[in-house]
Formats: structure tokens, sequence, C-alpha cells
């Protein structure tokens, strides 16, 4: 059954095209510094918010019309495997993503859940063969079912910790059997709500034991692909222990899984957390632990993770300038944890909200690559430190003085400031963007 058949494969048209079906800035095959644009961008479906949100929120029932929700059951998970493939497709996806309970029903114990997803998995994998398609990552939703109500690795339940290992340790299975690239762990409950009953320190450290053991069980069943955590600093929980990047850092060293483990950042999590999104782009790079990346945006009018289709193309260039400095994602990608808005209901929503935030990180993309390539920041940032250079910053910089000999230096010595040209630096970047368009015309 085809559930798109009214929409043909989405093609690029260039950005003087008004098809509103069409791919105005995203040129899939065009080369850059050896690679193409679908490589280096590697964009994800996200199974949950395209095949299984129905729009439902605090305040009202779900708004999507969605034509394999005619079905239920197993019978509903297998008509999503077919819609996922077909949407695929026609918008040139190389990957998705998924949690478990995305792809089939959790069922009534863990026997059920097994044998669910194995069905499930057994109908994926030869469309994955057949399309050429990949599993950018997969993971455990550990936060809906009540038995999650106090976290799941960091539960004060010892047996709900245990249902949490039995979850992840088929996952992983799943993970190798599908060649996925990462495998992400999201605390969606990991964290407090009150401090009045809650033993952080156990609970820190067996959030630790359990990626520990998690490590383990990889390497005895050969699964090599990356671990991610992605931090969040709220929702549901008032305090999340992975807030955000450096957090998140901080805990890895300290329970020393540095080695092991890099962060999945997602951009509406950065600025729940307070940070912009290419402030968390560049402490992972800075720290070596930039795995991957949810494609997003949150409203800034809003306390919530609204997770908007990405549209803000400021954003996406300053985020795909830390990502190319990066070298790229390597095994990660950019997946579009984005859902529709409550009141973009028709199927064909899910497209232009797909192409639109493809889009927009070509652009990003495209703006980042000649601003690298001209040395923009670079040049401004080597002017602005030039004071370590030479003499007493050289020194400074070697570990060649000391506070006796730094003294002796400010007394000869005055204070000369030079203006940091914030405004002229945006102007730079906004002239840059505007002439994107002319970049991407066929």
């Amino acid at each position: 059954m085809s559930y798109f058949q009214e929409i043909d494969k989405i093609k690029y048209e260039g950005s003087g095209s008004r098809n509103a079906l069409a791919f105005k800035h995203y040129n899939a095959e065009e080369m850059f510094n050896g690679k193409s644009m679908k490589d280096w961008l590697k964009f994800s479906v996200a199974y949950w918010h395209t095949f299984t949100m129905d729009g439902s929120d605090p305040f009202g029932m779900g708004t999507m019309q969605r034509p394999w929700d005619q079905y239920s059951g197993m019978d509903l998970a297998k008509a999503r495997v077919e819609a996922n493939f077909e949407f695929i497709d026609k918008l040139g996806f190389d990957y998705f993503a998924f949690h478990d309970v995305d792809i089939a029903p959790e069922g009534n114990n863990l026997k059920e859940y097994g044998a669910n997803l194995d069905e499930i998995v057994g109908r994926i994998q030869p469309l994955m063969k057949a399309q050429n398609v990949s599993v950018l990552w997969n993971t455990s939703n550990m936060f809906h079912h009540p038995r999650f109500m106090f976290g799941a690795a960091t539960s004060n339940k010892a047996d709900v910790f245990a249902h949490a290992a039995a979850k992840v340790k088929k996952q992983l299975e799943i993970a190798k059997e599908l060649g996925s690239e990462n495998y992400v762990f999201w605390g969606g409950r990991e964290g407090y709500d009150s401090l009045l009953y809650t033993d952080t320190k156990l609970e820190l450290d067996n959030l630790a034991r359990f990626y520990h053991m998690a490590v383990d069980y990889a390497k005895e069943i050969g699964y090599e692909g990356q671990f991610l955590i992605e931090p969040k600093p709220k929702e549901p929980t008032k305090h999340q222990y992975d807030f955000d990047t450096a957090t998140t850092y901080a805990f890895l060293q300290n329970y020393n899984l540095q080695d092991q483990f890099k962060v999945n950042i997602e951009a509406n999590h950065a600025t729940l957390a307070g940070h912009t999104f290419e402030h968390e782009l560049r402490y992972a790079r800075e720290h070596g632990i930039l795995g991957s990346v949810d494609a997003n945006q949150g409203d800034m009018l809003l306390g919530w993770d609204t997770d908007e289709f990405p549209t803000d193309i400021y954003n996406a260039t300053l985020a795909m300038y830390e990502i190319l400095k990066n070298g790229g994602l390597g095994k990660g990608g950019l997946n579009f944890d984005a859902k529709l808005r409550r009141p973009s209901f028709e199927p064909i929503d899910l497209v232009h909200g797909h192409i639109v935030g493809m889009d927009t990180f070509a652009i990003g993309f495209r703006v980042a690559s000649r601003m690298i390539e001209d040395r923009v920041f670079e040049n401004i940032i080597d002017k602005r430190y030039e004071s370590y250079q030479s003499g007493i910053g050289e020194a400074i910089l070697n570990n060649k003085t000391s506070f006796r000999e730094l003294e002796a230096y400010a007394m000869e010595n005055t204070i000369k400031h030079e203006s940091g040209r914030q405004e002229m630096i945006k102007g730079i970047m906004n002239q840059y963007i505007l002439e994107a368009g002319a970049f991407a015309k066929v």
C-alpha cells in the first residue's frame, strides 16, 4: 500500500524554484572537498515524530491524520514500516532512527516485547538492504511506561533497573543485527523532581554502572557502533543528570567512561539549558565528544521542548560551522527529531517539514563552508588574540613565566583594549547568508 501516493520523489530544483515539493538548496550529489552534500549532512528520519506522534499535547487530543492509523497492534507496526521506507525513498534519505516502542508494541511482558521486535526487525532488514538505507541510531524508550516514573537506571527500585537492562540488552542486539551506526541513551527520567527523597550519589553511581554494563555487553556481542548520550536539562524531571554537554562530560570523566561515549546534541535541549546550539556544539567539539546531532529548534517564547523543524538559517549556519570544524560527524548525522505543529495535520505536511529542514541545513552548510574557506572567523580570532603570539603572551602560553615576572611586566605596561566589533562581524555573516542563494542556483 502507498501512504504518500500523491507525492513524487523530491528533486533538487535550485534556489529559483517556487515548487513547494522541491529542494531549493539541498543538492545531495553536489561535491564539497571530495564528499557529496548528502555524505556531509547524513540526514535521518526520526521514526517517533514522523510515524507515531499524534499531535496531542497537555491541552488537547491528537489531530494528526495518518492513513496507517486505520490499523492497530502489530498490523499498525507493519504499516508504519511500509510508510517509513516509502517516505525515505521519496525524500532521498539514507538513514532513520527509532526507539524500541516506536517500531513495535511493548506487549505485556519482556517475552512479548522481544517477539514483537523480532517480527518487525525481520520486516525492516530486507527493506534496508533493498533501498540501501542504514540506521543512524536506535535506543530504548525508558520514560513513557509507568514503571519508569522514578527513572530507569536511576530508579530507587532494583527491579526497574533490571527491566531497563533487559530492554537495552535487546536493543543492542538489534543494533548489531541492523548495523546501527550509533546507540543513544536519552535519560528521559534519569534525574530528580525533589531532593527530599533522592540519594543522588547512589543514582549517579547506578547510572554509571548501567553504562559500563552496556559497554561490556556491546563488546561481548561484537557491536561496534558509537555510544551517545543526549543531554537535556529538564522535562520530564525537574533536573536531569545529563543537564548539558559540560555536565555530561564531567560525569563521563568521573566514572571513566570518556573513551566510550560521545554526545548527541539537540538544538532545543541546548536552549532549554540556557545555552545556544552552537555553544553546545563548540564545547563538544573542543573536548572531542561531538558524536551526532538532533536537528530541530525551539520556540524562545515557550519554556518547553517544542521540537520544531529547523528553519533558522542563522543558527543552522553556526551549527554547520562547528560541525565542519569538527571534520564532520563521523558515525553521527543530522537526525530530524522534529515534529509538526499541531494544526499541520495532513501527511503532506511531513514532507514540507523535512524539505524545509533539509534546505535550512543545506544553506547553513554552504554558508559555513564558504566562511571557513575564506577564514572569516579564524582571521578575526587570530587578530583578537595576537598578544599571545609573542612577548609576554607567548611566555604565558609556553608556561615560561610566573606571578612575580607578570607583576613586573604589569608595572611597566598599560592595558589597551581594541573593539570586538560584534556588529561588524554579524554584518559579515549576514552578507554570506544573503549570497547563499547564488551558490545554490542550477
